[in-house]
């Protein structure tokens, strides 16, 4: 993409998205904005804020498919019957493609339309007493549909997204913004970006924005709130967290890992070696977690383990995922009752009615 393009795309998304992240009308529970105190998530009364969470996967894929926003419904029935779980807070993916609206995707399901769902969903999340983390999680370069996760954000597009999503929510101080999801580049181009990385055959590699870039072009669009930044090797490794974390002239960030069953980090002794001195400098949360990465293990064995280490250490997690796939990821048979899906999600339902806070 042209520079001359590049710019255009991003003036364009700017103006279109300068309304706030929030929706007028009293919430079901008050929810306080949040910030990060130190090693803490903190809400605006000076209360120490535990996440217990969900992601809500299909706001990255339905859109860029062709066949809708969100994958089931997304109106105050089903988000009622999360908060039924005593869920406070959950994670949407977002498209990179469908947000900015390029790259022919549907107009009905991208651009203007894409962006004010997914802004009356957050406000929906908050009328119901929870918390919204914004993941940038497809992405791609160049004239290429952002149909999956690749190995970074992309420079031709991402820094236009982060700024536009920055405007979009920088006055809603009840979500946190993620500008990446999974990467497997190395720690030192993830944070400086302007490494290659392989997209496709047809494509070819493509230039990597960073995460440096992202705090400051989040922060320069106005928005204040909290950023949270992953590690390596698809979120499962802080172990250079610290000495490659951005610099934020706000000191809002968050470290985020993701843990399945089976990962390279997936014991105590990893989370005790890699995780928890990360815990002790700034917040830390897990915005995926679930049994085994292929979703192959409906039991409650990596689950159990991790989500108690996590209460004792860190900040919060989010289980993947509240869909109704029919597969042991599967959290939910039912989106408007909210009855568990498998032992696995079983499990996090009771473990999330029993939290005393």
């Amino acid at each position: 993409m042209t520079a001359v393009r590049m710019l255009t795309v991003a003036v364009g998304v700017l103006a279109l998205c300068s309304f706030a992240g929030t929706a007028p009308g009293a919430g079901t529970r008050s929810l306080p904005a949040i910030h990060v105190s130190g090693k803490r998530l903190l809400n605006s009364g000076g209360h120490v804020v535990h996440l217990r969470g969900v992601n809500r996967s299909g706001t990255e894929y339905a859109c860029v498919q062709g066949w809708g926003i969100f994958d089931g419904p997304s109106d105050a029935a089903s988000v009622k019957a999360i908060a039924g779980w005593h869920v406070n807070a959950v994670r949407i993916p977002i498209n990179e493609g469908c947000w900015l609206g390029i790259n022919g995707v549907k107009r009905a399901y991208s651009g203007a339309n894409y962006r004010r769902a997914i802004v009356r969903y957050v406000a929906l999340l908050h009328r119901y007493g929870m918390y919204a983390e914004l993941s940038l999680m497809w992405a791609a370069p160049g004239h290429a549909k952002a149909s999956y996760q690749p190995a970074g954000p992309d420079a031709d597009h991402s820094p236009a997204l982060w700024a536009s999503l920055a405007r979009t929510f920088r006055n809603d101080r009840r979500v946190i913004l993620a500008p990446w999801g999974e990467t497997i580049v190395d720690a030192n181009c993830f944070l400086k970006g302007g490494c290659e990385a392989a997209f496709s055959p047809s494509v070819g590699h493509y230039r990597v924005a960073g995460m440096q870039q992202a705090v400051t072009v989040m922060r320069k669009a106005g928005y204040r709130g909290v950023i949270s930044i992953p590690g390596i090797n698809y979120a499962n490794d802080l172990s250079q967290w610290l000495s490659h974390r951005p610099r934020d002239p706000r000191h809002q960030l968050v470290a985020e890992a993701h843990i399945y069953g089976k990962n390279t980090c997936s014991s105590v002794s990893c989370f005790n070696r890699t995780i928890l001195p990360v815990a002790r400098s700034v917040p830390v949360i897990f915005g995926e977690t679930g049994e085994t990465y292929d979703g192959s293990s409906c039991r409650a064995a990596n689950i159990a383990r991790f989500m108690n280490w996590v209460d004792a250490h860190a900040t919060g997690y989010m289980a993947w995922t509240w869909d109704t796939w029919g597969n042991c990821s599967s959290l939910v048979s039912s989106y408007s009752s909210g009855a568990p899906a498998n032992a696995y999600a079983s499990w996090v339902r009771r473990h999330y009615l029993a939290a005393k806070n």
